[in-house]
């Protein structure tokens, strides 16, 4: 499963089809405000949306707007109070007010620069579009804005016009061990906005009986993970409580950027696992970031509290670190 909305993706492809395109973004919201800033919303020359700035409360507003500012071949920020009603019409409490950039393709956020988001995110790699309002200089980050990379926040700099849109690579969780808690923790995974991979060679347990339509891999698990990747989005749990297969993969993690690597075991199974690692070289900074036992402790008895604890910890080490 792709988790990307493919938004950019298709403003380019509608730009480069000949039919023109506008980038909507949402980049300040107050209240109840029903996308969160970042959201975005393509529009074609001819009328085709793909997104959302706001659920279907001022779409249509946009897309006119959108059209004109396409025309005029300028950016344009708009602003709109979502009222009460509007927004219980998407599921929200209350309105709010939202602040939504436009920009078409070519003539304000270049072609170039927007292959270059799309061929980043194709790659999987976390990359930020910066934009001074003010100025109207743009530029895509590879690096820096690590807290913004980390809780997924677009937004205005501190007291400036400039905004950073963050784009990161999906959520993925891989799990080493096709058991009773990768059952029951695959799909609450799944609502947490991940995609989970199942790496089990025993066919018997990783099979379709006990894991429908859930992707397995039964290569050995070392090999599995180089063949997946390991980065800075990627969430690797360790569950088959066996050396043999949780090691290699555990090896490859700790050379990898993956924000979340644990390990299930008793404290003692995780002393013997300490050593084992020592003995193959690896610092005591490397270890550390292992979280064995795994899970915070929420005294869980049983594979679904168990998960529960599991996914988290690995919301707790996404959004505050280690």
């Amino acid at each position: 499963m792709d988790r990307f909305d493919g938004i950019p993706e298709q403003a380019l492809a509608w730009h480069r089809g000949g039919q023109g395109a506008v980038l909507a973004t949402v980049i300040e919201t107050w209240g109840s405000a029903p996308r969160r800033v970042g959201s975005q919303l393509a529009i074609s020359g001819t009328g085709q949306i793909e997104g959302s700035v706001s659920g279907g409360c001022v779409e249509g507003a946009v897309i006119v707007e959108a059209m004109e500012a396409l025309e005029d071949g300028e950016a344009r920020e708009l602003e709109f109070g979502v009222s009460d009603g509007d927004a219980f019409a998407v599921g929200l409490a209350c309105g709010g007010t939202i602040r939504v950039l436009l920009e078409p393709i070519g003539a304000v956020l270049p072609e170039e620069m927007l292959q270059q988001l799309v061929a980043a995110r194709a790659d999987r790699r976390a990359v930020a579009y910066v934009v001074d309002l003010d100025s109207g200089l743009r530029r895509i980050d590879g690096t820096g804005h690590k807290d913004r990379f980390r809780m997924d926040r677009s937004g205005f700099e501190p007291d400036s016009r400039v905004f950073v849109a963050i784009h990161n690579p999906p959520l993925r969780l891989i799990v080493v061990g096709a058991v009773h808690i990768t059952q029951a923790l695959l799909p609450m995974a799944r609502i947490a906005g991940y995609d989970p991979v199942i790496i089990d060679p025993r066919e018997t347990f990783g099979s379709e009986a006990r894991f429908p339509g859930e992707r397995i891999v039964h290569d050995w698990p070392d090999e599995a993970v180089q063949a997946l990747g390991l980065d800075g989005r990627t969430a690797l749990v360790l569950l088959t409580h066996d050396p043999k297969l949780d090691d290699p993969a555990l090896t490859e993690a700790l050379r990898s950027g993956c924000f979340y690597i644990g390990a299930l075991g008793s404290t003692r199974t995780h002393a013997k696992r300490v050593a084992r690692l020592q003995e193959a070289g690896f610092t005591a900074d490397d270890i550390a970031r292992i979280h064995g036992p795994i899970g915070l402790d929420l005294g869980a008895a049983g594979p679904a509290e168990i998960a529960v604890s599991i996914l988290s910890e690995m919301v707790q080490v996404l959004r505050k670190g280690a």
